[in-house]
C-alpha cells in the first residue's frame, strides 16, 4: 500500500492520500490465467473413419452415355434421333431406368428454351429413377 503526504495547505497538519496498489494483483491474476491455460487439456477433434484400404478398381466397361437435346423450339433429341413427343421421352426413358447399368444422361438445352422444358424433361427422368443426370452445354449461357 502507498501512500502520499500533501501538505494540508495552511492547517499545518498533512492530508494523508492512501491509494491501493494494484501491481501484485495484476501480477496474481496473470498467474493464475498461465495456471489456468496450463491445466485445462488439450483438446482434440477426432472423427473415426474405417476407409477402405487400397485403390477401387477401375471400372471394366465405360458408361453407356446419352444425350438429351432440348431445342429453341422444345424439339427433343436421343442422341439426335428426334422424338415426336413427350410419351416417346417417357418411354425411352423408362427403358434407360430398366437397365441394370444406368446410362449417364447428358442434358443440352438451347440457350433459347424455356426453364420450364428443361426441368420437365430432368424432373420426368428423376422420376423414372435416373440418378446419372448432367447438363453439359454451359459455355453457351456465358456471356
Amino acid at each position: 500500500m502507498g501512500m502520499n503526504l500533501r501538505n494540508g495547505g495552511g492547517s499545518g497538519d498533512p492530508e494523508v492520500m492512501v491509494d491501493i496498489n494494484t501491481t501484485p494483483l495484476i501480477d496474481v491474476m496473470l498467474v493464475l490465467l498461465i495456471m489456468l491455460i496450463i491445466t485445462i487439456p488439450i483438446q482434440t477433434h477426432a472423427v473415426k473413419l474405417n476407409m477402405p484400404a487400397g485403390n477401387p478398381p477401375p471400372p471394366t466397361v465405360p458408361p453407356e452415355v446419352v444425350t438429351i437435346e432440348l431445342d429453341f423450339d422444345g424439339t427433343v433429341l436421343w442422341n439426335g434421333v428426334v422424338l415426336a413427343d413427350g410419351p416417346a421421352l417417357e418411354t425411352r426413358l423408362q427403358a434407360a431406368a430398366a437397365t441394370p447399368v444406368q446410362p449417364e444422361i447428358h442434358l443440352r438445352p438451347n440457350k433459347l428454351v424455356k426453364y420450364e422444358r428443361v426441368i420437365a424433361v430432368m424432373a420426368s427422368a428423376q422420376r423414372l429413377g435416373l440418378t446419372r443426370i448432367g447438363v453439359i452445354g454451359n459455355e453457351q449461357f456465358l456471356r
